[in-house]
């Protein structure tokens, strides 16, 4: 099974390479940035030991769609993608943290919730609620982007108090945060499902301008629950199935891993690696309606880099 677990592209211009948990980040003297998605698979900020075929390439090319389908109500860096692993866009700085939105109450949330507390990232949450229940209303619930190791919890009152981001560029965060969120609930809507929670990335242009970065509406960043089963499967307190990452954390949890020092990674066998890159295809299929065709992976590296640089030339 040949996965993209690593880059290494030799590309004029080249200023400086950042490798993150599932992405390489390569920054170009002409104020581009090539984002590579690797089929790496990352859960509980570990990066697992194998990779997953297509996954970089499912990931790429939704975002991708999600960016086109948001690019009407908020801007983004995004100008082409070269390559079905590969996005290019404008560089741009990013703000150290992450905005993510919570319709329901699933994952990190429900594991708070469950711990006894009600309050998460200074939100009050309702009491008397049950897993995967619905918000009355989505709520914002930050993140900040850690180098290495777990992001962690804070407050928009911690953000704007620390200036970490400005109160004003804070509040147009939140209001793009809202309309993406909506705009995403009713593409999945469209397909069938329900949009749980996500996280978005944004940044500043050289220029001042706010746009959206990164991944949108993937299975790396977002929580999806199937639209016809959902309120049954609340209504027996059973588990929703997702298309998400959290069926992998799951597996992880009963395989007594959660990222924690002296855990060992479990082994996934050949098996369980098909079965992840099934659940993911399943997804690029179900979030955006159309077929998932299968890029050659003969000569992955070679390809995406005559393909990178096939673009630059041009450009």
């Amino acid at each position: 099974m040949n996965t993209l677990m690593h880059t290494d592209l030799q590309l004029e211009g080249l200023e400086s390479k950042y490798v993150g948990k599932v992405r390489d980040v390569y920054r170009l003297k002409n104020n581009l940035l090539v984002m590579v998605a690797s089929d790496r698979l990352s859960a509980f900020d570990v990066v697992m030991p194998r990779g997953i075929p297509y996954k970089g390439q499912i990931l790429n090319q939704i975002a991708t769609q999600m960016l086109n389908a948001t690019s009407d109500i908020v801007p983004n860096w995004l100008v082409a993608t070269p390559d079905p692993n590969v996005s290019v866009g404008e560089a741009c700085q990013p703000f150290p943290v992450e905005m993510v939105i919570r319709g329901y109450l699933s994952g990190h949330a429900a594991r708070v919730y469950k711990s006894g507390l009600r309050t998460l990232c200074g939100v009050t949450m309702p009491e008397g609620m049950i897993e995967n229940d619905k918000f009355p209303s989505p709520i914002i619930t930050p993140a900040t982007k850690a180098e290495e190791g777990h992001d962690e919890d804070i407050s928009k009152e911690e953000i704007i108090a620390q200036n970490i981001i400005s109160e004003d560029d804070y509040l147009q965060l939140e209001k793009y945060t809202h309309l993406l969120f909506e705009r995403g609930t009713a593409l999945a809507q469209a397909q069938g499902l329900i949009l749980v929670d996500t996280k978005y990335e944004f940044g500043k242009t050289a220029a001042g301008k706010i746009v959206l970065i990164d991944e949108v509406h993937t299975p790396d960043s977002s929580r999806y629950f199937y639209e016809a089963a959902y309120a049954e499967c609340q209504a027996r307190q059973e588990p929703q199935k997702q298309l998400s990452k959290e069926f992998v954390r799951q597996w992880l949890i009963a395989n007594d891993f959660q990222g924690l020092e002296g855990q060992k990674v479990p082994e996934m066998n050949d098996e369980k690696i098909l079965s992840i890159s099934e659940r993911y295809i399943e997804l690029f299929e179900k979030i955006t309606g159309t077929g998932f065709i299968k890029a050659d992976l003969t000569n992955l590296h070679e390809r995406i880099q005559t393909n990178v640089q096939e673009f630059l030339s041009k450009h």
